[in-house]
């Protein structure tokens, strides 16, 4: 619609035609006294307007409910304007342009005509109006919110506000404000549709009031926006005023100097094209800041992160086999097999210059020396060295990082290692990979699968930088105690190398070669060296340790230092030769004792082999009878696998009871109790069920168990044993212990003949299939 104006006198236009030419309105709704251009095509249409024209005849104007071409009857509202025409500007064969003027009301009762225009039977609506208070108000109302409307900025015609006051017609005014509403076809054509003026009124009141509160609402924003505006540009005027003097003395912003720094830095770090790209919008918007605010410090340590983060910095590999391997045998005795890992990677690495980094996870007891085991791998490649312990982590941010809308976020501990070593591609160990939590704040373990898949690393995500970071040139090495407390898919992403406990050869050479300069060295005796004797040695580490690790000989030996550096201060007679005696002179009695040797053989008393995450161990399995009926007491803290395999252990019993000489009703007049000491320790697993067999055949049978001999195994009701795992860390707390033979399942062969030779031709060893197969062994005959 183009602009309406409004006429206020009243045209004559005497009496309306039964049936007159309407005319389709678009997108509006003309009232009575509205006047308004109207523009038509049609060469049928064209000629009805130029005939009522000529015969100063009105014409219906009705709204459309769709906009349509060719309008039918059904397209058209029911009611309508019957219009003047006041004027006709253009016309043509096929079009229209002219002025007209709304008149009255009126209703279509029916179409006579749709081709070429259409044509309908009309009725006059006549209205009517009373006098009332309630209208008096109601006209003052909308005259007061109309004006209030322009002013706080309705675009209206100028003759209109001054129209408005003379008009004391509820239904002319009603009219006169609902043409220059807001409103869409449908609501003005329910305006036009209502008879009363009264009802109209009071409807234009409600529209005009909603209007105002808007308008007065939208014109508070609009002045805190200018004001807002007004303020921030006058700062930027000011700052660029105060640019320019700085300019022209010759000085610059602080703060842009450090941007300009910035600049150069990025150009300088050689980062990927998507990671500068970035780098370059976060400095840019940067210089937008100012320095005061709070988020110039965030974008600035942003910054930072992404120019010191080595992205394409690395080190040169040591390729060279044979010095690694005796960089390697310098730093560590032994671990044969982790050695030949490194090795076997620098030859591939040799062979193949783009290598992604193997993940491998030492596993084995405190003490075997997996953290340091990690720093020679470092030197053996020549590449930085990296370390975090992840023990007692709960929080999944710790790997991947929080996000920056957070206060004080900051990338993962991955990320800001890295960032730190200034190598893309060091040896990063992930230290107690199995003592990780997991609570509200997510699963770390969870997080690291990612970080330990070389298929998914190659685009590792911090949540902080929001940058893809090519972890894959990374080394990881992860160490643990036990995996069964793991994640499995975790597990499932790493090559597990397992280093078992050490035996006494072996404790030995590595105290000569290692621990014993290493205590010299750092208790300041280099000027007064002291000689240990295979003996003492041998004594600490059977009396004053039971360890599968190194640390408790270590804090021994440096407990020995101490005592002879008192005595070089005191200055006395000083000790050069540590024999047996001054260890047990220094260190005081002996803290641990071979329990096998010193006991007896006894009935109903088994030796048998445990698994600890320090280590094997020795236990003892106790059985006693006493008058009752059917009841089998488990005491020792045992778990529920160790409760199971003591209940197999008597069935088996009970089950081959003839065979193996035992009164066949035992259990019907007895009460079995099981005890395995150490109570306060929990115990739990399948492995000591021929235990618990041998020492229950033993207190049937009345035969004497060898204290000597020492078993482990899973036993089935069958009578078969199945094998078991910690078969090395077994046998050398068996040697430690004094065993003299022990006792394995036959397909444990392979597991024990890997153990090192001279740790064999201690012990012997007698494999067994069947329970019956141990018991000549175990058990002395009467």
């Amino acid at each position: 619609m183009e602009k309406t104006n409004f006429s206020f006198h009243k045209m004559n236009y005497g009496t309306l035609p039964e049936s007159i030419t309407v005319v389709p309105l678009k997108d509006d709704v003309i009232f009575p006294h509205a006047i308004l251009p109207l523009f038509l095509t049609g060469e049928g249409l064209v000629k009805a307007v130029n005939e009522a024209v000529s015969r100063n005849e009105c014409i219906g104007v009705v709204a459309l409910k769709y906009d349509v071409d060719l309008p039918k009857p059904d397209d058209f509202y029911e009611f309508g304007t019957a219009a003047k025409i006041v004027r006709v500007f253009e016309s043509t064969p096929d079009t229209i342009k002219t002025l007209i003027e709304g008149v009255v009301r009126i209703k279509v009762t029916d179409h006579v005509q749709t081709e070429p225009y259409c044509k309908a039977r009309i009725e006059e609506v006549r209205e009517f109006t009373e006098k009332s208070e309630t209208i008096d108000v109601l006209i003052q109302s909308v005259i007061t919110l109309f004006k209030l409307s322009a002013m706080l900025g309705k675009t209206l015609p100028k003759d209109v506000i001054s129209m408005i006051d003379t008009i004391n017609n509820p239904s002319i005014l009603a009219d006169l404000a609902a043409i220059y509403l807001e409103l869409p076809v449908h609501e003005k054509q329910k305006l036009l549709e209502m008879i009363d003026p009264k009802k109209r009124l009071r409807v234009v009141f409600h529209y005009l009031n909603k209007e105002v509160q808007l308008k007065q609402v939208r014109g508070k924003i609009d002045e805190e926006v200018a004001k807002e505006m007004s303020k921030t540009q006058r700062e930027y005027f000011l700052r660029e005023q105060l640019r320019a003097i700085r300019k022209e003395l010759g000085q610059e912003y602080p703060h842009m100097e450090e941007i300009n720094k910035l600049e150069e830095k990025i150009k300088e770090a050689k980062m990927p094209k998507e990671v500068e790209d970035v780098a370059i919008k976060e400095l840019e918007r940067l210089r937008d800041i100012n320095p005061a605010s709070a988020e110039y410090p965030v974008s600035r340590t942003y910054l930072d992160y992404l120019i010191n983060i080595p992205w394409n910095k690395r080190t040169m590999d040591n390729l060279e086999i044979g010095q690694a391997a005796r960089i390697l045998d310098e730093d560590h005795y032994g671990l044969e097999k982790v050695k030949a890992r490194i090795l076997e990677f620098l030859a591939v690495r040799k062979l193949k210059e783009k290598l992604k980094g193997p993940i491998l996870c030492f596993c084995g007891p405190p003490g075997t020396g997996k953290t340091s085991l990690g720093k020679s791998i470092a030197r053996t490649l020549g590449r930085k060295f990296i370390r975090i312990s992840l023990g007692g982590i709960r929080d999944e941010a710790e790997i991947r990082g929080h996000r920056r809308t957070y206060v004080g976020a900051l990338p993962g501990r991955i990320m800001q290692e890295i960032c730190r070593a200034g190598s893309c591609n060091s040896v990063f160990m992930l230290d107690e990979i199995d003592k990780i939590g997991a609570d509200f704040r997510g699963d770390p373990a969870s997080a690291l699968l990612e970080v330990l898949d070389p298929e998914q690393n190659v685009s590792f995500v911090d949540h902080y930088l929001d940058i893809a970071f090519d972890l894959s040139h990374v080394l990881f090495i992860t160490t643990a105690n036990i995996l069964d407390t793991v994640h499995t898919a975790l597990r499932d992403r790493m090559e597990v190398i397992y280093l078992p406990g050490y035996s006494e050869e072996e404790k030995l050479r590595i105290a000569y070669q290692f621990l014993i300069p290493k205590q010299i060295k750092e208790n300041g005796l280099e000027q007064h060296p002291v000689i240990f004797q295979d003996q003492s040695l041998y004594k600490i580490i059977r009396e004053y340790t039971r360890e599968a690790g190194l640390r408790n000989l270590e804090r021994e030996i440096a407990s020995v230092c101490r005592k002879i550096a008192k005595e070089i201060v005191a200055g006395g007679q000083v000790t050069k030769v540590i024999l047996p005696e001054i260890v047990e002179k220094f260190l005081g009695p002996r803290k641990y004792f071979y329990q096998v040797a010193d006991e007896e053989d006894r009935v109903g008393v088994a030796t048998g082999l445990a698994w600890t995450e320090t280590g094997g161990d020795i236990i003892f399995v106790e059985v006693s009878r006493m008058k009752g009926e059917k009841e089998l007491t488990l005491t020792g803290q045992l778990g529920d696998v160790m409760q199971e395999s003591a209940i197999a252990a008597l069935s088996y019993v009970r089950s081959n009871a003839k065979r193996l000489g035992i009164d066949e009703n035992f259990y019907d007049t007895s009460e079995i109790h099981i005890h395995v000491p150490s109570g306060a320790i929990p115990k739990d697993g399948p492995s000591a069920g021929i235990t618990m067999c041998m020492a229950l055949i033993s207190l049937l049978t009345d035969r004497l168990a060898r204290r000597e001999a020492a078993l482990t195994g899973e036993i089935t009701l069958t009578g078969n044993v199945l094998p078991v795992g910690g078969v090395k860390e077994k046998v050398l707390a068996a040697i430690r212990a004094g065993v003299k033979i022990i006792v394995l399942p036959l397909k444990n062969r392979e597991d024990y003949e890997e153990i090192d030779k001279e740790i064999r031709d201690k012990i012997q060893c007698v494999y067994i299939q069947k329970v019956d197969d141990a018991i000549d062994t175990v058990l002395i005959q009467k």
